[in-house]
């Protein structure tokens, strides 16, 4: 089942070392698999390595271009607004099945509304192009709140079962629903599992996904591979790609539903 119309758009947040930016790559290769391509990855963390789990080199970040197209001097006959489209699609990275755009964060001060809004829109029409985008988030979410990437179709929380953990999942849980995400669309994943889960009320039902802790994700990260390629019999993979499976049927409810 190939998709059509408008990307279902899944972000992955959660507080750091949990594993989000593991998850969120091999969903991008899940979706690779399933025919589900292209697929638009975004790497909405500060602290970018969701490149490196992908396997893919990234020279520029949206923050560095966003404060280059503030600060210096535009090409003759190209004003500023027409000068962000075109390095938006510079700082775009092309790979076999998915496209990689990294946010970064701005170098300098003051207010970027104006960028912001610039990158936002760039989003909108680059999203047209992809069936899935799937947006590996930093804890806080800023850039939901900013409006930079919109709101997505669903919220992947991922995190351990730890207490600390799941006081992130209910922090980020009540974050979301402010911002005004349906708690439909709010979902947990535990990641890394090895059984048991803290006795903390995190007012949810069963996690969409359990990912149990497997060796092949921590030998790639050791010895400095990528992680999404991981063999097809990682216990990690696999659960992942049920997970896809999973999202693939919500985006086709959602297309059903809005006639597409």
């Amino acid at each position: 089942m190939t998709l059509s119309g408008k990307p279902f758009t899944i972000a992955l947040s959660g507080k750091g070392g949990t594993g989000k930016t593991t998850v969120s790559s091999l969903l991008i290769r899940s979706f690779i698999t399933m025919g589900e391509t292209p697929v638009l990855a975004v790497d909405a963390d500060p602290n970018a390595n969701l490149h490196e789990a992908l396997g893919v080199s990234v020279h520029e970040t949206l923050g560095s271009m966003r404060e280059e197209a503030f600060t210096r001097t535009i090409p003759p006959g190209m004003n500023r607004h027409d000068y962000v489209r075109y390095r938006f699609r510079q700082a775009l990275v092309e790979s076999e099945g998915f496209d990689l755009i990294a946010m970064g964060r701005p170098e300098g001060s003051g207010c970027y509304c104006f960028a912001n809004d610039l990158l936002s829109e760039c989003m909108g029409e680059l999203e047209r192009d992809y069936h899935f985008i799937v947006i590996d988030t930093e804890a806080g979410m800023e850039h939901i709140a900013r409006g930079t990437i919109g709101k997505p179709d669903l919220l992947l929380i991922v995190s351990d079962p730890g207490a600390r953990g799941l006081r992130t999942i209910a922090r980020i849980r009540e974050i979301a629903t402010q911002l005004g995400l349906e708690p439909e669309k709010i979902q947990i994943v535990f990641n890394r599992f090895r059984g048991g889960t803290a006795p903390v009320d995190i007012g949810t039902g069963q996690p969409i996904a359990i990912i149990p802790d497997d060796t092949a994700v921590e030998d790639a990260d050791l010895r400095a591979t990528p992680v999404s390629l991981v063999p097809p019999n990682s216990p990690a993979k696999a659960a992942v790609s049920e997970l896809a499976e999973k999202i693939r049927q919500m985006a086709g409810k959602r297309n059903q539903e809005k006639g597409v």
